[in-house]
C-alpha cells in the first residue's frame, strides 16, 4: 500500500512538473518583447568587430578619435553577432525567448528543490517573471539573471551537502560573468555575504554565550602548570573552576538549543560548511583575471559609480516605489507576512532581503535581484504559512489540481494571462521606426559622405546609427563617453546631457566638436529651438514623421 501511494505521489509530481514547465514557457514567451532595445544594435556591431579584429581596446564606431573601450560584455556580443549572422533578427528574438524560458524554468526547479513545494514554486515563478518583464530583453543581463539564480542554488546546496560539484559550479559562474557581463561581476560576491554574515554571528555568539575564550585560557593554564609541576593545589582549583564553567555551559547549551529550535521570529543556525564557502569565494575573487579584459572586472563598476552617467540613465536612478506598483505590493505583502503571522525567517534571508531592498531603493535596476532572490525566500515563507495555519498537504492539493477540471482551469487561466501579456505585441516589429531612424539612416547612407561628416545624434538611437555603419557622437554605451574610462579630457556624455536638456547652448557644442550635421527627433528641444530661432543656420536635408536631418551652415 505504501509503495502504491509513493508511486502515485511520484506520478502526480511528474505530471504537475510537465504542466508547470509548459505553462511557464508560454508565459515567458508572452512576456518577451518583439521590439529590440537600443543596446541590441550596438551588441551586434561590436560582436562583428570582435569577430573580425579581436578585442583591440579601441572604439571603432564613433567619430571621436582614440576613445578607449573596455568591451564589458565581449563574449555575449560575439555570440549575439554569430546568431544574427546566421539567423538575423528572428534568431535574436528566438534566442531571447529561449533565455527567458530558461530563466523561468530555472526559477521553478530551484524553488521546488529548495522548498519541496511545486504549487507555490509555480505560482511565485509566474509572479516573478511578470515583475521582471521590463528587463527581459536581448541584453547580457538576461544571461546573468540565470547565472545568479544558479549561484543561490549552488550556495544553498553546498552548505547543506558540501558536494564538490556545487563548488565547481560556483567557480565556473564568475568566470562566465567576467566575460559575459563584467559590470555585474562584483555583485556575484554580494550573494555570498548573507550566508557568511550569519555564520560569523553564530561563531561570535558561541564564543560569548559559552565563554569559550575563558575555557580556552583555563585549559592552557592547567597544561602549563602541569608541565612545570609542584603546583597540584592550584591545578586542582583551576580544574574545579573549569568543570563548573563546563557544567554551566552545558546548561546554557540545552536551553539555547531549545530556543533555537523554536525561535520567536529569526532562525539562527550555525552551518559549518560556510567556512568552506568562504574559501570558495576567495578563489572566485581570482577568476576575474580569466578574461581578455585585464583587470576590468575589478575596476569597471567603481569607475562607473565615480562618474555622472548613473545620475542620468533611467535604470540607474533611485526607485520611486509609488511608480512601481508590483514591487510596492510585494514589499507590503512581505511585511504583512513577517509582522502578522508566525512565519519565521532565517537570518541569512533577512540579510539578503534587507541588503537587496537597500540596493533596489538606491538604483531601480537592482529590483531584478530583489525579485529573483526574494522569490526563493517568499516561497519558503508560503510553505511555512500553509503548514502553520492549515492541515492541507501538497499531495492532496496536487491530486485535486491534476484532475481534468483542475488542469483545464489552470491552463485556461495561464493562457489568458499570457494573451493579456502578449496582446499589445502582436503587431510589433523588431525595429520601432518611431524610436529609431530607420528611413533617415537609409537617406544618410545614400546621400551624405560619411568620411567628411560628423553627426550630432541623441543617446537613445545612437546604437541604431552605428549598427547601420554611421559614425556617432554618442550611443547607449555610456561608459565609453565618460572621462573615467577614457584619457580624452572631453566629457562627451555630460556635453550631450547639457545639449539635449538645453543646459548649454547647442551651437557651442556643435562648434566645439566641429560637427557638420544634426539628426534629431522632430519633437526634441534642440529641433524646436532650431526651427523657431535659427532656421537659416541649419539647412534641412530630410524629415519624416519622427526624425529630421540638418546640415550645419558654416
Amino acid at each position: 500500500m505504501k509503495e502504491k501511494n509513493a508511486k502515485k505521489k511520484v506520478s502526480a509530481s511528474i505530471k504537475f512538473t510537465v504542466l508547470a514547465v509548459m505553462l511557464i514557457a508560454v508565459v515567458c514567451i508572452a512576456l518577451t518583447p518583439v521590439t529590440f532595445q537600443n543596446d541590441t544594435y550596438y551588441t551586434i556591431k561590436i560582436g562583428e568587430h570582435i569577430a573580425s579584429n579581436g578585442i583591440d581596446g579601441q572604439d571603432p564606431f564613433s567619430w571621436h578619435q582614440d576613445l578607449a573601450y573596455t568591451y564589458p560584455h565581449w563574449l555575449y556580443d560575439l555570440l549575439t553577432y554569430l546568431i544574427y549572422n546566421f539567423f538575423g533578427f528572428t534568431g535574436i528574438y528566438i534566442t531571447t525567448c529561449i533565455l527567458s524560458v530558461i530563466l523561468g524554468v530555472s526559477l521553478y526547479f530551484i524553488s521546488k528543490k529548495l522548498t519541496k513545494n511545486q504549487i507555490f514554486s509555480f505560482l511565485i515563478t509566474i509572479g516573478a517573471m511578470y515583475l521582471l518583464r521590463s528587463y527581459i530583453a536581448a541584453r547580457a543581463q538576461l544571461v546573468t539573471f540565470i547565472l545568479f539564480v544558479l549561484t543561490i542554488f549552488f550556495i544553498e546546496q553546498f552548505i547543506e551537502t558540501k558536494k564538490k560539484k556545487y563548488a565547481i559550479g560556483l567557480i565556473i559562474i564568475p568566470i562566465l560573468i567576467a566575460n559575459l557581463h563584467v559590470a555585474v561581476f562584483p555583485f556575484y560576491f554580494v550573494l555570498y555575504l548573507p550566508y557568511i554574515a550569519e555564520y560569523l554571528i553564530t561563531v561570535c555568539a558561541d564564543i560569548i554565550i559559552y565563554r569559550k575564550i575563558k575555557s580556552f585560557l583555563l585549559e592552557n593554564k592547567i597544561k602549563r602548570l602541569t608541565k612545570k609541576g609542584g603546583q597540584e593545589e592550584k591545578i586542582e582549583e583551576l580544574k574545579k573552576e573549569y568543570e563548573l564553567l563546563e557544567n554551566e555551559n552545558d546548561k546554557v547549551k540545552v536551553k539555547r538549543t531549545k530556543e533555537l529550535q523554536n525561535p520567536y521570529k529569526i532562525k539562527l543556525e550555525k552551518k559549518s560548511n560556510v567556512k568552506w564557502l568562504i574559501l570558495i569565494m576567495i578563489i572566485c575573487l581570482l577568476t576575474g583575471l580569466l578574461t581578455p579584459l585585464g583587470t576590468t572586472p575589478y575596476t569597471y563598476l567603481s569607475k562607473t559609480m565615480q562618474g555622472n552617467t548613473t545620475q542620468n540613465i533611467n535604470e540607474h536612478l533611485p526607485m520611486t516605489l509609488v511608480s512601481d506598483t508590483g514591487i510596492l505590493c510585494t514589499l507590503i505583502f512581505i511585511l504583512a507576512i513577517l509582522i502578522f503571522t508566525k512565519t519565521k525567517i532565517r537570518l541569512c534571508d533577512l540579510f539578503m532581503l534587507g541588503g537587496l531592498c537597500y540596493l533596489m531603493l538606491k538604483t531601480k535596476r537592482q529590483a531584478t535581484m530583489f525579485v529573483l532572490m526574494g522569490s526563493f525566500i517568499l516561497n519558503r515563507w508560503m510553505v511555512q504559512l500553509i503548514n502553520n495555519y492549515t492541515k492541507v498537504k501538497e499531495d492532496e492539493m496536487l491530486e485535486k489540481m491534476l484532475n481534468l477540471a483542475g488542469v483545464i482551469i489552470i491552463t485556461i487561466v495561464t493562457l489568458a494571462l499570457s494573451y493579456y501579456f502578449a496582446k499589445d505585441k502582436f503587431d510589433d516589429k523588431y525595429v520601432d521606426e518611431s524610436t529609431y531612424p530607420v528611413q533617415a539612416s537609409d537617406f544618410i547612407l545614400e546621400n551624405i559622405d560619411l568620411e567628411t561628416s560628423k553627426f550630432y545624434n541623441e543617446y537613445n538611437y545612437g546604437s541604431y546609427l552605428l549598427y547601420k555603419g554611421i559614425p556617432v557622437f554618442i550611443d547607449s554605451r555610456a561608459d565609453l563617453y565618460a572621462p573615467e574610462f577614457s584619457e580624452k579630457q572631453d566629457d562627451i556624455f555630460s556635453d550631450f546631457i547639457d545639449t539635449s536638456s538645453i543646459g548649454k547652448f547647442y551651437g557651442d557644442i556643435f562648434k566645439k566638436y566641429d560637427m557638420t550635421h544634426v539628426i534629431t527627433y522632430k519633437n526634441s528641444k534642440v529641433n524646436m529651438i532650431i526651427t523657431k530661432t535659427e532656421p537659416e543656420k541649419y539647412k534641412e536635408l530630410y524629415q519624416d514623421d519622427y526624425f529630421v536631418i540638418y546640415e550645419i551652415v558654416k
